[in-house]
Formats: C-alpha cells, sequence, structure tokens
C-alpha cells in the first residue's frame, strides 16, 4: 500500500459492528398517544334534527336553538340530508361563530331519493325521516305532466311515504280529469288557488313532517311563502315555452307550528329512478304481490306476453284490473 492511501486510511473512521447505542431514538412529543379504533361513545350529546345543508355546513334545531354544525370524521362518507335526526357535541348554544359537530345519525325511518336521470347508478337522498310526498302539479301554466307525478309516487312507495296530489291553480282548469287517473291508486289529492285561503292543504299538512316536489313554475313556493310567511322563498315567473324557472336552490325544513314540518325542494326537471327494481314498486300494491309469485324470475311483470302471471290473478277477481294498470304505468314511468 502506498504513503498516500495509508495517509487516507489513517485519517477515515474505521469501519466497526453497530449496535442498540448507536441507534439515535426521537424523543416522544408531550401529550401524544397512539392511534385506536375506539371512538368515544359521546354520552353527553344533544339530539337533534338537520334542517338544512350548504357546503358541508349542516344547520340542525336543538330544542329552541339552531345551530350550525360540521360532520365528525367518525362518520365517514355516510351523508347527512335535511330530515336527519342527529347527536351533536360542541357548542350546542347556537350563538354567533358557534361550531358543533354532528357525531352520531340515527337510523332513517324513511328516505326521498332519486338519481340525476335513469343512467345515473349513483342515488341521492333528498330528505330523511318525512311522512309524506306532497307532488304540487298546476292544472294550467304549465299544464300538468303525469310523467312526473308518476315518478313521484314510485319514489314516494319505495322511500316508505305517504303521497299527497296538490293541484294548484284549480280557479283555471277542472281537476277532475287528472285527479280520475289516480282513482285506483286511492291517491289523496286537495285543490288550492291563490284567492282562497289554503286551510284545506293545512289540514293534511298538520303534524306532519311533509316534502314538497314539483316542476318549477307550478306554485311550489307560492304555496311555501303562504304557509310560512318569514320563509321568504323565491319566486319565478313561468317561461313562454311552458317551463318554469327554477327559484328554491337548496331543500330547507320550516316550521309551520311546533308539530309541523314541510320541507321545501328546488324546482325540479327530471326524476331519476334509475335505483328502483319492479319488484321496489310491486312491493307497495299489497294485492298485486301475492299474485306475482307465479312470475318467472326476474319479471317485468308489464305483459302476459311476457310471461307475467299478474294479468290472470286480475282474471280471477284477487285485484282491479285499474289496480294493474296503474301499476304497470308507474313501471313504465321508471323508463319513461
Amino acid at each position: 500500500m502506498g504513503a498516500d492511501a495509508r495517509r487516507r486510511d489513517a485519517l477515515s473512521p474505521r469501519r466497526r459492528d453497530l449496535d442498540e447505542d448507536d441507534v439515535r431514538v426521537r424523543p416522544t412529543r408531550q401529550g401524544s398517544r397512539p392511534r385506536t379504533r375506539t371512538r368515544p361513545a359521546h354520552e353527553q350529546a344533544a339530539d337533534g334534527f338537520v334542517v338544512a345543508v350548504d357546503r358541508g355546513r349542516y344547520t340542525c334545531r336543538v330544542g329552541v336553538n339552531t345551530v350550525t354544525a360540521m360532520r365528525a370524521r367518525e362518520l365517514g362518507r355516510k351523508s347527512v340530508v335535511v330530515g336527519d335526526r342527529v347527536s351533536l357535541v360542541g357548542d350546542t348554544s347556537g350563538a354567533t361563530d358557534a361550531l358543533a359537530r354532528i357525531v352520531r345519525i340515527a337510523d332513517r325511518t324513511s328516505v326521498l331519493r332519486r338519481t340525476a336521470d335513469d343512467t345515473d347508478p349513483y342515488e341521492r337522498v333528498i330528505v330523511a325521516n318525512a311522512d309524506q310526498l306532497v307532488i304540487v302539479t298546476a292544472l294550467a301554466n304549465p299544464p300538468p305532466r303525469t310523467g312526473l307525478i308518476d315518478r313521484c309516487l314510485v319514489a314516494a312507495y319505495v322511500g316508505g311515504l305517504d303521497p299527497l296530489l296538490c293541484l294548484t291553480k284549480s280557479d283555471l282548469a277542472d281537476p277532475a280529469e287528472l285527479t280520475s287517473l289516480y282513482s285506483d291508486l286511492g291517491l289523496r289529492t286537495v285543490n288550492v288557488r291563490r284567492d282562497l285561503p289554503y286551510d284545506t292543504l293545512r289540514d293534511q299538512l298538520q303534524g306532519q313532517l311533509s316534502v314538497l316536489v314539483g316542476h318549477s313554475g307550478v306554485g311550489k313556493s307560492t304555496l311555501v311563502n303562504a304557509l310560512v310567511p318569514d320563509a321568504d322563498r323565491a319566486i319565478g315567473r313561468v317561461s313562454d315555452v311552458g317551463k318554469g324557472r327554477h327559484t328554491s336552490s337548496s331543500a330547507v325544513m320550516l316550521a309551520l307550528d311546533d308539530d309541523s314540518w314541510i320541507v321545501d325542494t328546488p324546482g325540479i326537471r327530471s326524476f331519476g329512478l334509475a335505483h328502483v327494481q319492479p319488484s321496489d314498486v310491486l312491493a307497495a300494491f299489497p294485492d298485486l304481490a301475492e299474485g306475482a309469485l307465479g312470475c318467472p324470475a326476474n319479471c317485468e311483470h308489464l305483459s302476459a306476453a311476457d310471461g307475467c302471471a299478474l294479468d290472470d290473478w286480475v282474471a280471477t277477481g284477487h285485484a282491479t284490473p285499474g289496480r294493474l294498470a296503474s301499476f304497470r304505468r308507474l313501471l313504465t314511468a321508471r323508463s319513461a
């Protein structure tokens, strides 16, 4: 080995085996603790319900207080919608700039859901825990659209809501022709007009959580403003082509009294039912469900030519032809 090589070797640190004394251990930060899957029980959480949703903030009623809240991370991807019964921790005083946290969502008794269209597999829950779906339809200007009524009926039956057909502008047209289409369904109806009190409609809403849906321009926001004067929901005009302008932009729950609430939803032009199967609709027709036991697997229940047994079931007097026709019309509405 040359002199230069021996000099470099003398100056460099000699290699040796490392042991535990050579390992640097970073000090533990004060206050840190290992992660755990155990979540806090939040036994002292306050109960409330959601009355409005806006960009990740939830307006809740907790007793007499109106509270702004956010969703806790432990809820994961579970959505929180208007009507949800929730448990909250944090500041539930309702004071300005106070923020609570939603830590639990109670099981839902009913859900109103729809898809963006009939090809969208992703269903969206609009309102939870509602008692009835009020389908607001104008008798004229714009003319009634039975397609939307049928789709809303399907959504109500599948979601566990009791439907109510509210016909506005009854001073402009006779409701008899429209209501006759739904006589076999036993659909409750109420007629209203702007120049008369809404007492009959109020009676139907008493003690209920009711969701109002309808095309833009049918007078839904006018109804809401009359029922809840301080709601201040925007009112739009009807366009020249017969389609109303969108006015309400988000669902919001409004109090009629201590026991009665309405949910005003944005005006809609489509009500997708991609998530609904024929068996879901059949469940709302108990007089037909037994007859369907004789149908082939995956029967669409649309025609005897396809093997549907419901025609024979009706022919033997177990259900009326009108009920079967109404059932099939609702099935057809899923893809119309």
